[in-house]
């Protein structure tokens, strides 16, 4: 008994040292998301020691296990080419059925849970692999941890537990500056969990934590304590209390605490600190059910794309099969939209003509390039002993070593070519079939208050205009942004053509209540000026050798104007004075007792900022905050939300919520 007690000990003392590591880690790390978490996945892959490039020698061959929410963390960050360089030879579900492997190390990566737990008990028992390292994406209670010490005891196994390490990885990194709770069990923390009618304070508080304990990774990731700012009476607030609570207790617990080197003394005032602005989702209902009109935010609303990839059905081509033979299966493809993809990272943001127009130039710069190619190879089969034939010749090998060393960029260019053609062409589709930038130039005069040039009765009446959700989205917008409700006889004449148009009017009974509840007809959401000026249609790419046949959809061009959320960020990130911010609450975990009235507030703006929806983002309101801070020098701005969601998937939680 008393050899298992130490055995039990000593397996806790390595859990615990291993965390004091990570907090070594951790300290003075203040750098993009992406890159920080990047560090911190590639340092766990190493066995929990510092990557350094080497191409020397071969690197250690070992088997990654993952659960499901271990594979969305890793997945947006590490190709299947970057896991190999790391020495991954295998990556497998913790779940499925593995064989033995046991001259191989295994570096585990999973959530806490029971059924993990019991998993990992199970491979030590059946003896899978050589060692195990064993990384928890969220920290792993005493409890768990002594069951699966006593399984390494039953196992003869404890020598073979060669690390246990806390990762604080709970969060999925999709941009250097966006990142999201989850993706697994999403709906445990959406917009309709949080706003259910019925949520008892048992199921709210399971919400809030999950929530916290997921920002909480967040900052132990970033290596930063944040002064934190809320609205009153929300969500965010709930999240703001628990989260100051934990970073607290963390900072008051010295020997353990995860921000050590950020003590409380130090820097107590440093404008260095991040700020967190967290937002409820209700302060602006009408951005996520927005039709949009730059390339990231579409290809999220009208495709497949989630997790940095964007699935697409390719229709084979029609061949002339026999009568009554099965139609051909559409082929499906994925494709991967990243930082390493150069045309994605600068036309992400940009409007959808403009990305049109320059998939057609990098395509007539390529094949210059590649006629280029092959007019110096015929130039290469030259004959003759002339002078003039033989200056050429070399003049030419040089330009033709020079193309050659070239041709894997020129692969390259051409796999993005094709892939963005692709892609460009799926979303114009639906552009085109859907009228989505009539929709899209229609509800921007909704919100920004400019005269409507055709009536709203009539838009929902054309049946060549949109599917009955695009109609059902731009009649809540309108909803939503109006001064005064429409009376009782235009909203029925309204239903009665969004039910002839095939709508369906549930999310219309949850915004009516929701309406009513926050009393927005006395303050609505402000929008700011129109945003579109129509530019004509487009001229370049309208030429008849290009791609994209654009005709008939309108050129818009976009003019910066702040949503909601940027305007809250604004104002709380350069102290400005504003009503709707003035009574946000204020919290500071760096002090050791903080109440709204005695915390000494931060006089100076800020250089960083994170800003987290409570109840679910989206894309538009990411690529207004990226265009907000591109014109705030040596500022940096973060987005986070608690899921992330296209209209689509919003009108749903809307619509379930509208049932009760």
């Amino acid at each position: 008994m008393c050899s298992s007690s130490i055995t039990i000990s000593t397996f806790i003392m390595l859990h615990k040292k291993n965390k004091i590591k990570k907090k070594k880690k951790m300290r003075g790390k203040k750098k993009q998301a992406t890159t920080t978490k990047k560090v911190a996945l590639k340092r766990m892959l190493n066995f929990n020691v510092p990557h350094v490039k080497n191409n020397t020698g071969e690197p250690v061959w070992k088997v990654l296990i993952f659960d499901r929410f271990g594979q969305d963390i890793i997945s947006p960050l590490l190709s299947v080419k970057e896991l190999r360089d790391m020495g991954i030879t295998l990556h497998l579900l913790l779940h499925s059925d593995r064989d033995p492997i046991p001259d191989v190390p295994a570096v585990y990566f999973v959530m806490p849970t029971e059924e993990n737990i019991d998993r990992m008990c199970q491979d030590l028992r059946n003896q899978l692999y050589e060692s195990y390292y064993l990384n928890f994406i969220s920290a792993i209670s005493r409890s768990k941890l002594e069951d699966i010490a006593n399984a390494a005891l039953a196992a003869s196994a404890v020598t073979q537990v060669a690390k246990v390490f806390d990762q604080y990885l709970n969060f999925i990194t999709l941009e250097d500056d966006m990142f999201v709770l989850c993706n697994q069990n999403k709906e445990l923390v959406s917009y309709r969990a949080i706003n259910r009618p019925d949520i008892t304070d048992t199921e709210m508080e399971t919400i809030m934590d999950t929530i916290v304990d997921s920002l909480f990774c967040f900052f132990v990731t970033l290596g930063a304590v944040p002064i934190i700012r809320c609205s009153r009476g929300t969500a965010a607030e709930m999240v703001a209390v628990k989260l100051d609570k934990k970073l607290r207790e963390n900072l008051r617990d010295a020997r353990n605490s995860l921000f050590t080197g950020d003590t409380l003394g130090a820097g107590q005032f440093s404008f260095q600190r991040p700020l967190l602005v967290l937002v409820d989702r209700n302060i602006d209902l009408a951005t996520p059910l927005h039709h949009t009109w730059t390339y990231q935010a579409l290809v999220h609303d009208v495709l497949d794309f989630h997790l940095n990839r964007v699935n697409l059905e390719e229709s084979s081509a029609v061949e002339n099969s026999p009568a009554g033979a099965r139609p051909k299966r559409k082929n499906k493809k994925s494709y991967d939209l990243t930082a390493v993809d150069k045309f994605w990272q600068k036309h992400k943001g940009s409007p959808f003509p403009e990305v049109a127009e320059s998939v057609q130039q990098e395509l007539e710069s390529y094949r210059a390039q590649e006629d280029e190619v092959k007019r110096l190879k015929s130039i290469m089969g030259l004959e003759g002993e002339d002078e003039g034939a033989i200056s050429m010749l070399s003049d030419n090998t040089a330009k033709l070593t020079s193309a050659v060393s070239s041709l894997p960029e020129l692969l390259e260019k051409k796999r993005l070519i094709d892939l963005h053609t692709n892609v460009a062409t799926a979303v114009l589709e639906h552009i085109k079939t859907r009228k989505l930038d009539v929709y899209f130039e229609y509800e921007e005069k909704i919100m920004s208050k400019t005269t409507l040039d055709k009536s709203l009765l009539d838009m929902i009446s054309d049946p060549d205009a949109g599917t009955p959700e695009d109609k059902m989205r731009l009649f809540l917008i309108y909803y939503i942004s109006t001064q005064q409700a429409p009376s009782e006889a235009d909203l029925e004449q309204y239903k009665k053509a969004l039910t002839e148009a095939g709508c369906n009017l549930t999310p219309l009974q949850y915004i009516k209540q929701w309406k009513a509840f926050a009393k927005m007809a006395s303050a609505p959401t402000s929008y700011g000026n129109t945003a579109t000026k129509p530019m004509g249609l487009l001229s370049r790419v309208m030429n008849t050798g290009s791609q994209f046949v654009m005709e008939g959809v309108k050129n818009l061009v976009l003019k910066q104007q702040n949503l909601p959320v940027t305007r809250i960020l604004d104002s709380l990130m350069e102290m400005k004075s504003n009503p709707e911010t003035d009574d946000y609450r204020y919290f500071d975990p760096k002090m050791l007792r903080g109440s709204d009235s005695s915390v000494p507030r931060n006089k100076n703006p800020f250089q960083e900022a994170i800003v987290f929806v409570v109840g679910g983002g989206n894309y538009i309101e990411y690529q207004n905050l990226v265009d907000y801070i591109k014109g705030k020098q040596g500022k940096h701005v973060l987005y986070g939300c608690s899921e992330l969601f296209n209209a689509s998937q919003f009108i749903k939680q809307l619509s379930l919520l509208g049932q009760k």
